[in-house]
Parts: structure tokens; C-alpha cells; sequence
């Protein structure tokens, strides 16, 4: 044995100093030279300074493990040397998750740390890949067993010892090959749980169309598998970096859209169109989302999952659901299970059942829970993507909206029991709980979906799809052509559809809920795009108005967020719909209570200027109709009253520009500057814009600062044009919502920025020549 580690120190030089082995190995390690592994050393020395330093025999172990495991080897010996190393390195690594290090053994170094310093991971990298190598023509071969088993101890370092993840995600041919490992049933879920680690790190993403056989892979997988294989997913469909976040700026947002112009497609929407070539995938998922608890697998093949505690979907969520296991169990008599340790096997890989082993529903449900968490973030960020289209009508043609209707109740929004399982360390009601994250991730599923797509009546059943149709019939306007062209046999089926359903549980939802963001978020996206008058009286008849105030009002909610959301939804609730104002003045119907709605209006205007739009809109629509119902809500509207004079309108004019400027434009804020414009569009129909631009030049000089409004207004508005007329997608959503045509806003935009300073209407009049300042090259900021 110590022939061939000697010979390996030849080239190096001299035999390493006792008292800083593990720094020379770190060293090492870092740099690629030096000692690197413990083949580097002699059994007897390490045996030696193993008894000083209590390294539980590792560097020995490895020692050995690089003379059995050599290409010419059977890995006889090999696998028991493995099985030797796994229980120090599992125990350790338990004890690490669950955060009980007291019981980890008390080493200055821990095992795990030894296996890697002294090369145990870089080792286990070569043997896992040796089927890549061929001998003679023949690809080398090793066991699932011992497959196995090299992953476990490589996930067990990655959990406990710093960088060994990163370094891995470094070596892309391994992180390829590991997809080659999902083949076998044996080995699938250790080779899931480590490459989702790996890829969590990887700096660069990996491209699923380099994996071998990908189609053929996906294709064979159970629906168990392709569950678990949907958080890896997650990491590979979605973009590295969140461009459609709101809180990045619009700049940087550009600059970026027009780098990847020049570089083609990325690596998240490669891998989207390399799933959706694989037949059958998006109809499995719909399968998988909508499939009911009592379809999931039995108990055999749920307990063969949580046989390695660390390699099922959430590792505290197994302990946890193991313990509830033994506790229910053994409290009800059904049957005794024990566990075998980590690292121990048995005949059949599972462990020990009677016939009587009954799995406790609690347990089936958050088993379902947690696959369908991740199949729904799939389909969403699929909807969001460049083949969109494609996915709304595989969607639509598998059925997963009436699917995910009749899991409403019994699934999605079910009650809390007293043992619903939760996540280790939290409770029922924390954010972080499978439970609540599960609704979020099906209403951001449903905002994808609704959201500017005539498939959004797919939410509705028969019998309200009808009702909408009676609304239009009623009032004497056509009916929405995509409501006449909803495939009826596509739809919700059941008493009430699924956007009836999430009504009911919004307005039961408590003032603090953090749910009510996302429920809103989702019934907003229902209303978004050309406004219906029919869909926004199904949801007035339903009492959305009175419950949005509500919360507005008399529950004074506090959060930016929840606030931004209802009074985005309020907006296109009422906008040009006399009844929903007069739904409003009933509510509101004392000064007390307007006042309120004002300040909660006024404490925010990013967050409530759509609504401020969408009022300032639906005055100069009612303004223009010659009807007495009009002309009566005009007369008694307390909001209209107030929108529609003049200084209210500069005061929110003011406002608006003066708390954006380009460097600081997002996704979430540039609707401050669409609604400027509105009012402004609005005043030049009226052959006012010199009057307003007039009066934002007092206001700048009653401020006591001449031109620092109006030069932001004129850079704002050159950005404007940067960025929308290079957008059809943006520009066709402003002209939807607004129902003002897009030439008219581009008209007015070139208006405003007329350099010629005797335009009366030109930006440029207004601002006084020692204080201009408006070709400032705003990308350099």
C-alpha cells in the first residue's frame, strides 16, 4: 500500500511539516499544487497523526479507496470502503440540518472537512464518472449501490463543509453527467437533491439541451420523479437575473434587453423551448397539479422516498414528517416503523412495515403539497415565457384550470388542522410553511394566466359564463367576443368556478393576511386590458367594491403592497362604469370616510395612481355623455367631484413627475409618469395643455427651484420615447387601458418635447434659459 503513495511524492519534494498539514492541504486545494490528497501521504504517517488529531480514520480510508478504485478495478472493495465512510459523514451531516451540532463529534475538524480537505470529494467525482471512459471499446461500468452511495457522502459534504458545492457547480461535465444518473430508479433522488444544490449555486446556467437524451430521460420519468425533477427545473427555466423584477430600473432593464438582442436567446429560454419539445410534458404537469390526494402513491412507494431522509423534497420537512409518522402510529396502534439509521441498507431498501401501515393523511396531503408547489412554479414561468401562447392553450386543452378548481377546497384553500405538518422551526401561519406557500404560487398561476388572455373565462363555469352574456344583453352592448369564442367544454364545471371561488375566500380573508396582495394581484389580471363592462359587474354583483373599501377605509390597512394591489384592482373595477361610482358614493357616504380614502390615496401616489388614472379617465368619458343616470352620478360623486377640479389635478400632476426621475423609472413606478401623461393628453383635448404646463411653472417657482420639475418632466419624456416605441407589447397595454390610441400618445409626447420655444404647448417655453437643463445624456447616471 505504501508503495504507490511514496511514488506520488516524487516531483513535490520532501515530506510535509506535522504542524500545518491541514493548511499545506487547504493550500493546496486553493492553488492545484502541493498536497492536494491524502494518496500524497503514507498510510503509516497518517495512521499516526490520525491518533493525535482524531480524524475518525478518514485520510486512510480514502487511501484505500484510491488504490481499489482504479479503472481496472471490480470495485469490490471499493463499495465497502464507501460504506465505511458514509454513517461518519451522514451523522454529521443530520446533525448540521437540524441544527443539534452538540451531538456532532466534538473534532476541531470535522469529518466531513477531513474528507475533503485530504481530495475524498475530487475522488468520488473520477469513480462517479468512470462509465464516461472507455477501455477497448468498452464504457467502464459501476453499481447503482455504489452510485448511491458516492452522491449520499457528496451531498453530506456539501451540506456541511463551505465552497465543496461551488466547486462542483465549476465542473460542468460533472453536473451533465449527473442527469445521466436519474436514469435508474436507485439513484434518482440522490442525483435530484445534489444537482438542485449544484445549480443553485452555479453562476452560469446550465443548458438542458447539452444533457444526453434529455426527451428520452424526462419521458421515462414516473410522476414522482418528474415532480421532484421540477425543482431543478425551477432553477433552469427561470431568468439568473430577475429583469421582470420592479425594483430594477427601466435603464438597466434596456440595456439589458438590447444585450440580449445581440446574444440570441438565453440559456432559460433555451431550456423552455427544449421542455416544451418533449411530447407529453405540459400535459404530465397539468396531470401532476390537478391530481387529488387520494391518486398519490401508496404507502410503499411514499416511505421508499423518505428512506434517506436528505434526499427527499425539504430534509426538516422529513425529519419532522418521520417523527409525526411514529407519533401518530404509535399513539392509534396501527403498526410499528423503524427506520434504519443513514448509511443502513436492507434487503429491500425499505423499512420495516407491518401489513397493517396505514400513512397518515396529514402526511399524503403535504406530500402532495410540496410536488404540487413546484409543478405550479413550472407552468408559470412557462406562461411567462417567449412561447407563451403555445402553453395557454396546453393548459387550456389538459384541463388544468377546472382540475385546480375541484382542488380548491379539499387542497389549495383547505382549513388548518391541529397536525397539518409544517416546516421544521415554523409555524402554520409563517410565510416560509408549504401550505402558504403553495396559494401564493397557485394565484401567481392564476395572474399569468388571466392576465391580458382570452382564455381567462376558462375561470369561470357554464352558468356564469351565461350570466355575463345576460349582463351584456341587459345593457344593450355586444357581448365580448372572447367569452362567444370559450370552448364550453374547457371551462369549470361545479357549482362555482374558480374565480368565484377565490371572491369568496378574499373577502374571508383577515386585514393582516399576507394572502391578500396576491389575491388581488389575481383578480386585478382578470379585469386587465380592454375594460369589460360585463366582467366588471360579475364582480361588482359579487360585492368586490364594497369589500376593496373596506379594506381601504375602515380597516386602514397599513401595507404598501396590499395597497398598491386594491387600489390597482378598485381602478379597474370602476373604470367608466357609472354603476360601480355609484356603488362607491353609497359606501362612501360621509365626509369622515372620504377623507380617509384620500389619505390613503395621498400617502402614496406610486401606489395609487392608477387609481387617480383610471378616475381622471372615466370624468372626461362621463363628461362627454349626454345620459340622466351620468349626469347624476356627476352631480353626487364625491370622487369625481374632487378629480375634476382643476388645482387637484395639479397637485397630483405635480406630484407625479416630481418623485420619478429616469435613473430611478421601474416596472412599478413608470405608471406615475403614464398617468402624468394622461392628465396632460386629456388637458390637450380640451385645448388646455398651455394652461397646465403654465401653472406647473408657478408651482416650480412658488417651490422656490425655476425649472427643476419641467427639466425632469423633459428627460422623463425622452426616456418615454426611448422606451415604449420600441415596445408594441407596452404600447398596446397603454392603449387598451386607456382607450386613448397610441398615435395620440406618441403625438403628444413629440408635442411636449418641441425644441422650438415659441410652441405654446412645448416644454422648452416654460422653462427659463438660465435654468435649462434638458440634454443631459441620462445613461451615464
Amino acid at each position: 500500500m505504501a508503495a504507490a503513495p511514496a511514488a506520488a511524492w516524487g516531483g513535490w519534494g520532501g515530506r510535509p511539516r506535522p504542524g500545518n498539514i491541514l493548511l499545506q492541504l487547504r493550500q493546496g486545494q486553493l492553488t492545484g499544487r502541493g498536497l492536494v490528497r491524502a494518496v500524497q501521504f503514507t498510510e503509516t504517517f497518517l495512521a499516526e497523526r490520525d491518533k493525535q488529531s482524531k480524524w475518525s480514520g478518514i485520510p486512510q480510508l480514502l487511501l484505500k479507496l484510491y488504490a481499489t478504485s482504479h479503472l481496472h478495478s471490480d470495485f469490490t472493495e471499493c463499495q465497502n470502503i464507501l460504506k465505511e465512510i458514509s454513517p461518519l459523514l451522514s451523522m454529521e451531516a443530520m446533525a448540521f440540518v437540524t441544527e443539534e451540532r452538540k451531538l456532532t463529534q466534538e473534532t476541531t475538524y470535522p469529518n466531513t472537512y477531513i474528507f475533503d480537505l485530504f481530495g475524498g470529494v475530487d475522488l468520488l467525482v473520477e469513480i462517479l464518472m468512470r462509465p464516461t471512459i472507455s477501455i477497448r471499446g468498452q464504457k467502464l461500468k459501476i453499481s447503482d449501490e455504489m452510485s448511491k452511495d458516492c452522491l449520499s457522502i457528496l451531498y453530506n459534504t456539501c451540506v456541511c463543509t463551505e465552497g465543496v458545492t461551488k466547486r462542483l457547480a465549476e465542473k460542468n461535465d460533472f453536473v451533465i453527467f449527473l442527469f445521466t444518473l436519474m436514469t435508474s430508479k436507485k439513484t434518482f433522488l440522490q442525483t435530484a437533491t445534489l444537482i438542485e444544490d449544484i445549480l443553485g449555486v452555479k453562476k452560469e446556467m446550465i443548458r438542458l439541451d447539452e444533457v444526453p437524451n434529455l426527451s428520452s430521460l424526462v419521458s421515462n420519468f414516473d410522476q414522482q420523479q418528474l415532480a421532484n425533477f421540477c425543482r431543478i427545473l425551477a432553477v433552469t427555466i427561470s431568468e439568473m437575473d430577475t429583469g421582470n423584477d420592479d425594483k430594477h430600473t427601466l435603464l438597466a432593464k434596456n440595456a439589458q434587453q438590447k444585450k440580449s438582442l445581440s446574444l440570441g436567446p438565453s440559456a432559460a429560454e433555451i431550456n423552455q423551448a427544449a421542455l416544451l419539445s418533449i411530447p407529453g410534458f405540459v400535459e404530465r404537469l397539468c396531470k401532476l397539479a390537478t391530481r387529488k390526494v387520494s391518486e398519490s402513491t401508496g404507502t410503499a412507494s411514499f416511505l421508499q422516498e423518505l428512506e434517506e431522509w436528505y434526499t427527499w423534497l425539504d430534509n426538516a420537512l422529513v425529519l419532522d414528517a418521520l417523527m409525526r409518522v411514529a407519533n401518530e402510529e404509535s399513539e392509534h396502534n396501527q403498526a410499528s416503523i423503524v427506520f434504519p439509521p443513514p448509511g443502513a441498507s436492507e434487503e429491500n431498501g425499505l423499512p420495516h412495515t407491518s401489513t397493517r401501515t396505514q400513512l397518515p393523511q396529514s402526511m399524503k396531503i403535504m406530500h402532495e403539497i410540496m410536488y404540487k408547489l413546484e409543478v405550479l412554479y413550472v407552468l408559470c414561468v412557462l406562461l411567462m415565457g417567449r412561447q407563451r401562447n403555445q402553453v395557454h392553450r396546453m393548459i387550456a386543452e389538459f384541463k388544468l384550470i377546472p382540475g385546480l378548481n375541484n382542488l380548491f377546497d379539499k387542497l389549495i384553500w383547505r382549513k388548518h388542522s391541529a397536525s397539518a405538518l409544517v416546516l421544521h422551526g415554523h409555524n402554520q401561519n409563517c410565510d416560509c410553511s408549504p401550505d402558504i406557500t403553495l396559494k401564493i404560487q397557485f394565484l401567481r398561476l392564476l395572474q399569468s394566466f388571466s392576465d391580458h388572455h382570452e382564455n381567462k373565462y376558462l375561470l369561470l363555469n357554464n352558468q356564469e359564463l351565461n350570466e355575463l352574456s345576460a349582463i351584456s344583453l341587459k345593457a344593450n352592448i355586444p357581448e365580448v367576443e372572447a367569452v362567444l369564442n370559450t370552448d364550453r367544454s374547457l371551462v369549470c364545471d361545479g357549482k362555482r368556478g374558480l374565480l368565484t371561488r377565490l371572491l369568496q375566500v378574499m373577502k374571508k380573508e383577515p386585514a393582516e393576511s399576507s394572502f391578500r396582495f396576491w389575491q388581488a394581484r389575481a383578480v386585478e389580471s382578470f379585469l386587465r386590458g380592454t375594460t369589460s363592462y360585463a366582467d366588471q359587474m360579475f364582480l361588482l354583483k359579487r360585492g368586490l367594491l364594497e369589500h376593496i373599501l373596506y379594506c381601504i377605509v375602515d380597516s386602514e390597512c397599513k401595507s404598501r403592497d396590499v395597497l398598491q394591489s386594491y387600489f390597482d384592482l378598485l381602478g379597474e373595477l370602476m373604470k367608466f362604469n357609472v354603476d360601480a361610482f355609484k356603488r362607491f358614493n353609497k359606501y362612501i357616504n360621509t365626509d369622515a370616510k372620504f377623507q380617509v380614502f384620500l389619505k390613503q390615496i395621498n400617502s402614496s401616489l406610486v401606489d395609487s395612481n392608477m387609481l387617480v388614472r383610471c378616475v381622471t379617465l372615466s370624468l372626461d368619458r362621463f363628461e362627454n355623455q349626454v345620459d340622466m343616470k351620468v349626469a347624476e352620478v356627476l352631480s353626487e360623486c364625491r370622487l369625481l367631484a374632487y378629480i375634476s377640479q382643476v388645482p387637484t389635478q395639479m397637485s397630483f400632476l405635480f406630484r407625479l413627475i416630481n418623485i420619478i426621475h429616469v435613473q430611478t423609472l421601474t416596472q412599478e413606478n413608470v405608471s406615475c409618469l403614464n398617468t402624468s401623461l394622461v392628465i396632460l393628453m386629456l388637458a390637450r383635448r380640451k385645448e388646455r395643455l398651455p394652461l397646465y404646463l403654465r401653472l406647473l411653472q408657478r408651482m416650480e417657482h412658488s417651490k422656490k427651484y425655476p425649472g427643476f420639475l419641467l427639466n425632469n418632466f423633459h428627460n422623463l419624456l425622452r426616456f418615454w420615447q426611448q422606451h415604449y416605441l420600441h415596445k408594441d407589447k407596452d404600447s398596446t397595454c397603454l392603449e387598451n387601458s386607456s382607450c386613448i390610441s397610441f398615435s395620440y400618445w406618441k403625438e403628444t409626447v413629440s408635442i411636449l418635447l418641441n425644441p422650438d420655444r415659441q410652441s405654446p404647448s412645448a416644454l422648452v417655453s416654460y422653462i427659463e434659459e438660465p435654468y435649462m437643463d434638458i440634454d443631459r445624456d441620462f445613461t451615464e447616471e
